[in-house]
């Protein structure tokens, strides 16, 4: 059975462009994004790895280091980098793991033999400060992945940790937060939402994000 939501992302020890990694330990106490490419010199690829590196501070702000993985080297990955940042128009700064191997596309359940047998599909992971994976997103080849949606999927994995609510359909920070229907208690309700809520039914309602 591959790796479903809750569970703690497997660790590793790999070749990467900044040296050897052992994941765990890289992670540390921060969030990590972990994601996948087929192989180097992949032009969907190309632009991902340049759009990540341009928003690093955005990932940085939230606590999170980005790291990726291709089944090729990471000695591969270095002549592709050039490529990459005058394509790009952007400095490489996150590492990217070389698997030629295939261990941690293995490990992570990333190759689909239905889809191929040999290439990585194109995988994110997301995962806490307690190693735990909390998301898991997969796309197709041919399907460019919004790194703007994994952002905020962090923001609200983030928000919903520390607070009694839940994010509603396509909410961005800063918008209205749903309260958790477990909360009942009044006293409780005033205490945590002191800028009130909206019941728009008995287990529907909303409340002004409470960090904000």
């Amino acid at each position: 059975m591959g790796i479903r939501l809750g569970d703690v992302a497997p660790d590793f020890e790999q070749e990467s462009t900044e040296g050897t990694i052992k994941f765990h330990q890289w992670l540390g106490d921060k969030w990590g994004v972990l994601f996948s490419h087929p192989k180097d010199f992949t032009p969907v690829c190309t632009t991902e790895l340049g759009y990540v590196a341009k928003i690093k501070p955005e990932f940085e702000k939230r606590n999170v280091k980005t790291i990726a993985v291709s089944v090729d080297s990471a000695e591969s990955h270095k002549k592709w980098f050039a490529d990459i940042e005058e394509t790009q128009g952007t400095k490489m700064n996150f590492p990217v793991l070389g698997d030629a191997d295939k261990k941690v596309s293995n490990l992570y359940g990333m190759i689909h033999p239905n889809a191929n047998d040999t290439l990585t599909v194109r995988s994110v992971f997301i995962i806490d400060p307690n190693k735990k994976v909390r998301t898991i997103i997969t796309y197709p080849a041919s399907t460019g992945r919004n790194f703007d949606e994994i952002l905020r999927v962090i923001d609200s994995l983030q928000l919903t940790d520390n607070f009694k609510v839940a994010t509603p359909a396509n909410w961005k920070d800063g918008g209205d937060c749903v309260i958790v229907p477990s909360l009942q208690d009044p006293e409780e309700l005033k205490k945590r939402f002191p800028k009130g809520f909206k019941a728009l039914r008995p287990y529907l309602r909303m409340t002004p994000q409470p960090n904000k």
